[in-house]
């Protein structure tokens, strides 16, 4: 547990299109806390492998390569920032493609021993506390945060908010695609997508992402307050 009061870890998972982003942001900001997007760093190392021709769906291959990126992740939640070997990867690393092969890259054991570790670091150097958002962080990553929440909504609802999200993108080949990431996540040996058993779980299908906010914001005080 953390030391203060003020300080607070707040582990937030759940599958893509829930709201995990935008929420876990907002929380930060609204809390003060820093704040670290997981999934960007599991982007930064698939568009790193891509860039530099490694064949993605060769274990070997990505394990061998793990270590050689440079990965920084920014933790203001204002302006979350990540840099692969100095070089800004926020746009390159939403693309299709990346989209397409993380989950491959993210299932390699040495890939998410080198990346839990880069999270544990972060989270540990986080002085106010911080927000991380993921798929394994309340069950693997930072199994001791004093609040975990697990996000869910429905694979209409997901799709519907990532098909937005993708500007045009349509719906029904939108959700195929995340009934294929959830199978592939929730299914791979190293730290699949679970929801730890401790979490809160909160089913975004029919709240607002403020609502979803709001609710996020208030589980957060109620922890601080009860730690006092």
């Amino acid at each position: 547990m953390s030391d203060t009061v003020e300080s607070v870890i707040v582990a937030i998972d759940g599958p893509s299109g829930t709201g995990k982003s935008s929420t876990s942001k907002a929380v930060a900001q609204a809390l003060g806390l820093s704040y670290l997007d997981t999934g960007a760093q599991y982007r930064a190392i698939t568009w790193w492998m891509i860039s530099n021709g490694v064949d993605v769906h060769d274990p070997a291959a990505v394990a061998l390569a793990a270590g050689k990126p440079a990965i920084v992740s920014g933790t203001d939640p204002a302006a979350p920032a990540i840099t692969v070997d100095g070089e800004d990867a926020s746009g390159p690393i939403r693309t299709q493609e990346v989209t397409s092969k993380v989950s491959a890259v993210s299932a390699v054991p040495e890939v998410r021993t080198l990346i839990t570790e880069l999270q544990r670091s972060i989270a540990a150097s986080a002085e106010k506390g911080i927000v991380v958002e993921g798929r394994d962080i309340g069950t693997t990553v930072l199994p001791d945060a004093d609040l975990k929440i697990f996000l869910t909504a429905s694979p209409e609802a997901r799709a519907a908010r990532r098909s937005g999200e993708l500007k045009g993108a349509d719906v029904a080949t939108t959700k195929e695609a995340l009934i294929k990431r959830d199978a592939a996540d929730s299914s791979r040996k190293t730290s699949p997508l679970a929801k730890a058993g401790d979490a809160v779980e909160v089913d975004t299908t029919d709240l607002t992402l403020q609502q979803v906010i709001e609710c996020v914001v208030t589980l957060v005080e109620e922890k601080r307050a009860a730690a006092r």
